[in-house]
């Protein structure tokens, strides 16, 4: 996968204001923003589906694998991917870091949210040259 702009990276991870919309099923067309939390672990963006694998958004994301957010005052086309294993350990490090103190956390952080982990990186397509 593709890396982020170190710059691009760090505002992401400390804003609180990113919307995700996958592509619906025309492979085309973005559908409705909905607001998420994210995180960075290691140069990586990660967000969790609050309802878990039933959630709308991380079906699309996981059928279309692309679509675009929204974060820190930047659209990006990006690309989808799931995550589990112990990965998930350390973005649960990070949700109690970023979000610590919030009633939404410990779901968050469940095996629900867990589940619908995915990683978040620019499309290859959006990537200026030289």
């Amino acid at each position: 996968m593709i890396g982020w702009p170190k710059n691009t990276l760090d505002r992401i991870a400390a804003s609180d204001d990113l919307h995700i919309a996958p592509f619906r099923d025309d492979g085309v067309t973005h559908g409705t923003p909905t607001w998420i939390w994210s995180v960075v672990v290691d140069d990586a963006l990660y967000v969790r589906a609050y309802n878990g694998t039933r959630s709308r958004w991380y079906q699309a994301a996981l059928r279309q694998k692309a679509g675009r957010i929204s974060a820190a005052g930047t659209t990006q086309e990006v690309a989808f991917a799931p995550v589990d294993g112990a990965t998930n350990d350390r973005i649960d490090e990070a949700y109690r870091t970023k979000y610590r103190g919030s009633p939404y956390l410990a779901p968050m952080i469940g095996q629900r949210a867990r589940a619908a982990t995915i990683r978040i990186s620019p499309a290859p397509s959006t990537l200026q040259g030289p």
